[in-house]
């Protein structure tokens, strides 16, 4: 189904009614949404998660993507059990500072394969190390399982740094959506753990308040690739308790009571994506703390815009910006 896009043979864009916040979309992204709501496409919310994850391999399965250098499935031993995790190593023989990456998918969907396309690419256009982390998904394991294990992996890989051939001085956390919450919320707990020291992080339209009554989870509610009702449907199968998701900040990190000290950090955010609103919020919430943040608004995106990164520029030139932001930050 996702050759349609990558092969470049689009289905043509339709009309666009004049009020409608398809009108500023970008033009690739048009037509990605017209092929992504076609009749293959069942709306997230209205699948059982087996569904959701099938439809989504279905339609999300690009074209291979080459790692540079090495590139190893692993098995992190950890306190929280063991897990997957894949390292991508640029430059094999040489101490790299390291981007631990958890990918997007609403907690319940996504795994190593579906992330492989984006953490490769970061690797090679930063230089830097990437481990991606396969944490336990919801509704199977439910919160807090992710943190859990998004917490366990990066200590992990900072007390295996020697023979991972990172700079453990070094380290980044990141994610895309449910996995910029994790990255965020890792963030966080390291700092009041006193440890693993992050020195950045890359926040890729997370989601930070579960609460989901921000202006733009209601303008861009439906027809944008995430829709308000998709968004109930994950924090449902991930954390049902509507008051422990709305107030822990393991859940939703806008809650924290003091973002001082965090470190600094990218966000990158979709115009047209209803979680653009809480993932500003949490921009605008770190850097009121004394935080040095990058905030990057990208008009004309839709949430889940980097994953199409090989056929749109727009995607490709923010993947590299991001990729080099973390290359800087981390030296």
């Amino acid at each position: 189904m996702f050759d349609l896009l990558f092969s470049k043979r689009f289905l043509p864009i339709g009309v666009i009614m004049p009020d409608s916040p398809l009108q500023h979309v970008d033009e690739e992204f048009r037509r990605i949404l017209k092929l992504l709501n076609g009749p293959a496409h069942t709306p997230v919310h209205q699948l059982t998660p087996a569904a959701a994850r099938a439809q989504a391999e279905y339609l999300f399965q690009g074209p291979s993507v080459q790692a540079v250098g090495r590139q190893d499935d692993l098995v992190a031993q950890t306190n929280a059990g063991d897990i997957p995790c894949r390292l991508y190593h640029p430059q094999p023989g040489e101490r790299l500072p390291l981007l631990v990456y958890y990918h997007g998918g609403g907690w319940v969907l996504g795994n190593l394969d579906s992330a492989h396309g984006l953490t490769a690419s970061l690797a090679a256009r930063s230089g830097c190390a990437v481990l991606s982390v396969d944490y336990r998904l919801a509704p199977e394991n439910p919160f807090p399982a992710a943190v859990e294990d998004a917490m366990a992996a990066l200590e992990w890989a900072t007390d295996s740094a020697e023979s991972l051939s990172i700079d453990k001085t070094r380290i980044a956390v990141g994610g895309d959506s449910a996995g910029g919450n994790l990255a965020a919320v890792v963030s966080i707990l390291a700092r009041d753990a006193g440890g693993p020291a992050v020195q950045y992080q890359l926040l890729i339209y997370p989601a930070t308040d579960a609460a989901c009554n921000t202006r733009s989870m209601d303008r861009f509610a439906e027809g944008l690739v995430l829709e308000k009702k998709d968004m109930f449907w994950f924090w449902s199968h991930y954390c049902d308790d509507r008051s422990v998701r709305e107030n822990d900040v393991r859940a939703s990190p806008l809650r924290v009571a003091d973002a001082g000290g965090l470190p600094p950090a990218y966000c990158l955010l979709a115009e047209l994506d209803p979680l653009i609103d809480e993932g500003q919020a949490y921009a605008d919430r770190l850097e009121a703390a004394g935080v040095a943040v990058t905030c990057r608004r990208v008009p004309g995106a839709i949430h889940a815009f980097l994953g199409f990164w090989q056929v749109s520029s727009l995607a490709d030139r923010e993947l590299t910006l991001a990729a080099k932001a973390v290359a800087a930050a981390l030296g």
